[in-house]
């Protein structure tokens, strides 16, 4: 069929019979069915429109919700509190008995030694926290006290002694005992026992880890890095610590025993402390 030249042409894309009434122009979306109103664009409108039986229109936006709580594996723990005293254990030696432990004594006295060893032998889980490691964990601007004792290094040291309190009331509320050593002086109460007792509680059972001069400048003398004191230095603070004669706490002098000796003397010690709790 031909068509005259300047006629125009039907559009190619309309059948015949009209356009459909089904399809949005320009949107591809569906159009109003007869008889119904416009069906709006999605996320237009809060409510669903109304259409044949059993249809609705796009549901309404909602405002968004609190985001969802992520999953880290965090465990809530139970807050530490002042530490008691124990039940005395119904065996030989401390048994079972949760307890916190502070062993002080000089340089070289053998403390760190003895007490990791007494943690790791013991049938219940224990802590072994040494406030000279504590100290260290101040990288720059340590305050060493090599240099000298001043209010630089007390500060340290009251920090770090504050820290490993901290440290061993979490653990005694989680059900874990804990040993701590540290060099505390018997004529320093501010610094001492007393800051001791303020950040664990009347439970600590402190008890002096004392050998002879002779046995602490040989070990010493084995010792490296800031940990190695001179030898006037060992001495000075030797005698300071036989201000503990006296003073009611346990002392064990471990002059002539090895590491496992002490530590099971330490264990029979700690079992009487428990029974009869020294006053300090």
């Amino acid at each position: 069929m031909q068509h005259a030249v300047g006629a125009p042409l039907p559009p190619p894309h309309v059948p015949r019979g009209g356009p459909w009434t089904d399809q949005a122009p320009h949107t591809g979306q569906p159009g109003p069915l007869p008889g119904q109103p416009p069906v709006p664009p999605p996320g237009v409108g809060s409510a669903p429109v109304p259409g044949p039986a059993g249809w609705t229109g796009p549901a309404p936006r909602h405002a968004p919700g609190p985001p969802a709580r992520e999953t880290t594996g965090h465990v809530q723990l139970p807050p530490g509190g002042p530490v008691p005293l124990p039940a005395p254990p119904a065996e030989p030696g401390t048994g079972t008995a949760t307890l916190a432990v502070l062993l002080i004594g000089p340089a070289g006295a053998g403390k760190t030694t003895v007490a990791k060893l007494w943690a790791g032998r013991r049938r219940v889980p224990t802590a072994h926290v040494s406030l000279d490691d504590v100290r260290e964990w101040v990288c720059s601007g340590f305050a060493d006290p090599q240099t000298g004792w001043n209010d630089h290094s007390e500060a340290q040291y009251r920090l770090a002694r504050r820290t490993c309190g901290f440290a061993a009331r979490n653990f005694l509320a989680n059900g874990i005992s804990c040993i701590l050593d540290d060099a505390v002086f018997p004529d320093r109460p501010v610094v001492g026992l007393g800051g001791w007792k303020r950040h664990v509680g009347p439970g600590l059972l402190p008890v002096v880890l004392l050998p002879g001069l002779e046995v602490v400048l040989e070990r010493n003398a084995a010792r490296s890095g800031n940990r190695r004191l001179s030898d006037e230095e060992v001495a000075r603070i030797h005698g300071r610590m036989a201000g503990w004669y006296g003073s009611g706490l346990p002392i064990i002098d471990n002059s002539t025993y090895d590491v496992e000796t002490t530590a099971r003397v330490l264990d029979d010690v700690l079992a009487r402390s428990i029974a009869s709790p020294p006053a300090w």
